[in-house]
């Protein structure tokens, strides 16, 4: 059985991550890039389905202390028994020429047995490689794809049976470290990175984010955990490309034992705005540029095929596929790879992509000369279809309909076109101003509920949705409207347990929303704009206590069990702590769009 989500750190070398557990067992990865398929998926069912573990011999429990060293993603993870106490340092050396995780063993005191169990499942933890000795190298094959598994230090004690098993016994002062790197199969040579020293690669790495980190802006009285949060977004970034994929994993459960288990290995343009908003702040104007790069190369094309997502080298086809040989975590089933959204229509990322294009222009990073043509066909096709239903924010797999916050974001194209067109000084249509005022006056008189005295999920609803709390922040209506003051208000009857769901099922008594991270903070940035500073910092406060140890959260939170859900790090939560901690540090909030 897996670990608790919020077990889990997360290691990567801006391809690919890997999960690493308190018990020192990396139960997920993927080679050789994020959406590749898993060689260890122990995560979504047992060890059968691959795994690492590297740990004392006859402990099975978790380690005494883990953290990150400071500002990196080097995780360092301490055990102790009756004979002594070891360091194991985790870490995923970045551009070293080939995916690879080193794992250092280090003496502390006394001596102690480290056992190495190393049991990869190729094809999303269904295949059994093919294990062979090649020059001092375990190396696994199975199809396309081989690892190999090397050390620098004694052979050790090695049995071979549904894993490769060894024995190393550690003094104190001693270290060894085993390096595990992909390569094709065909190739018959090992790979070069199995030839770098250990203290080669632990330095490099070491000083690839300590020199990143030491960029960010931020100096806000929440800076540690802005800082991890953005060390995290950078670690989910696919460096060839600059895509930002939503988390690492796939079908981790929204609902223990629930359906609603999707694959969040992709790029999502709900979060493009958002994205670049938070890098241009924080001092990553690279990283920023980077990822307008594969926004504008994603959608180019012919306007009514944007999708809602696409891979992380901007790829459309992301075919769905049930896994039925994994259990799923805690048996939440199916477990699936793949995501069917990228045929859904999503009204709202048109929005989302005038909004960034206009951040980047007004930022003053250099746009693609072919940028006036794009924006002017995204909104060509928008003025002819934005009266139609779609599947909105949360990608609901049933009828379309008419979503408020998928209206609201026709604004911000509409509104986002005219300062783009005015930063260009391009003509532009003067039946996009009128658009602009019919969209907001149907979103407010359709959208809004007297009843309820909030604006709701969809016309003809009297459902809460969480996004109604974005409308200030994206400027359609002012936080001093009394509208958005009531909604703020209204949007309680989403608290449960201290957090935000995300909006209100259709029978309340059938089942309940598991908070989301995201929300929660939209709710805390909401609070700030209406005048609510105290609630609004103890909230965010409230959030900051449920991150893991290591700083990282997921997509929701269980305040009933007290644990994390979701798939995780999930960087939608990540991004909105840091826009959250942006908006109630006085004299840093975020500037008005």
């Amino acid at each position: 059985m897996s670990s608790l989500i919020e077990d889990y750190a997360l290691l990567s070398d801006l391809e690919t991550a890997a999960l690493v557990g308190r018990d020192g067992s990396v139960d997920w990865l993927c080679l050789p890039r994020f959406d590749s398929p898993a060689c260890l998926a122990a995560l979504l069912g047992t060890r059968d389905h691959g795994y690492w573990r590297v740990a004392p011999r006859g402990l099975d429990g978790p380690c005494v202390r883990r953290a990150y060293r400071p500002e990196t993603l080097v995780l360092n993870s301490e055990w102790r028994t009756g004979s002594g106490s070891v360091r194991v340092t985790d870490f995923m050396p970045p551009q070293a020429g080939t995916p690879c995780l080193v794992r250092v063993v280090e003496g502390i005191s006394g001596a102690v047995t480290v056992r190495s169990e190393f049991s990869p499942r190729f094809h999303q933890g269904r295949v059994v490689p093919w294990t062979r000795d090649a020059g001092g190298c375990d190396v696994a094959v199975a199809g396309p794809d081989a690892v190999w598994l090397g050390t620098d230090g004694p052979t050790g004690e090695r049995v071979r049976t549904a894993a490769t098993v060894t024995d190393y016994s550690v003094t104190a002062g001693t270290r060894l470290a085993l390096t595990m790197a992909w390569a094709p199969s065909h190739r018959a040579a090992q790979p070069t990175a199995l030839l770098v020293p250990a203290e080669t690669f632990q330095k490099e790495t070491v000083d690839f984010w300590r020199r990143w980190a030491a960029r960010c802006r931020y100096q806000g009285p929440w800076r540690s955990a802005v800082l991890r949060s953005l060390i995290t977004l950078k670690a989910l970034t696919y460096a060839p490309t600059g895509g930002i994929v939503a988390a690492p994993t796939t079908s981790l459960p929204d609902r223990i034992g629930g359906p609603l288990n999707y694959d969040h290995r992709y790029c999502w343009l709900r979060d493009s705005a958002l994205t670049l908003s938070c890098l241009l702040q924080s001092g990553y104007r690279e990283e920023a540029a980077a990822w307008l790069g594969w926004l504008v190369r994603a959608v180019a094309g012919d306007p009514a095929r944007i999708q809602a997502v696409y891979g992380v080298a901007g790829q459309r086809l992301l075919p769905e596929a049930e896994a039925p040989w994994l259990p799923g975590y805690e048996d939440s089933r199916p477990v699936r790879f793949g995501n069917a959204a990228m045929g859904q229509w999503q009204l709202d990322v048109y929005g989302e992509v005038l909004d960034t294009l206009w951040l980047s222009l007004r930022a003053g990073i250099e746009v693609p000369p072919h940028v006036w043509s794009l924006a002017k066909s995204l909104m060509e096709y928008l003025q002819e279809h934005w009266r139609e239903p779609d599947h909105g924010l949360w990608q609901e797999r049933g009828p379309a309909r008419q979503f408020v916050h998928s209206k609201v974001m026709t604004w911000v194209a509409a509104d986002r076109v005219l300062r783009l067109g005015a930063l260009l000084g391009a003509d532009v249509p003067s039946f996009w101003y009128s658009l602009r005022d019919e969209v907001r006056r149907q979103v407010c008189r359709h959208g809004w509920d007297s009843g309820r005295r909030s604006f709701v999920q969809a016309y003809g609803s009297s459902r809460l949705d969480a996004s109604a709390l974005l409308m200030p922040a994206l400027g359609f209506l002012p936080a001093t409207d009394g509208r958005v003051c009531d909604t703020v208000r209204a949007m309680g009857a989403l608290e449960h347990g201290g957090y935000l769901s995300p909006y209100q099922e259709a029978d309340r008594a059938q089942c309940r929303e598991t908070p989301s991270v995201a929300c929660s903070l939209w709710y805390a940035q909401a609070l700030k704009s209406v005048g609510r500073p105290d609630r609004a910092r103890a909230l965010l406060d409230r959030v900051l206590a449920i991150r893991n140890d290591v700083g990282l959260l997921s997509a929701r939170w269980d305040p009933d069990d007290g644990r994390q859900l979701g798939n995780a790090p999930q960087a939608f939560s990540h991004l909105a702590l840091v826009q959250t901690a942006y908006a109630l540090t006085e004299g840093r909030s975020r500037s008005p769009r």
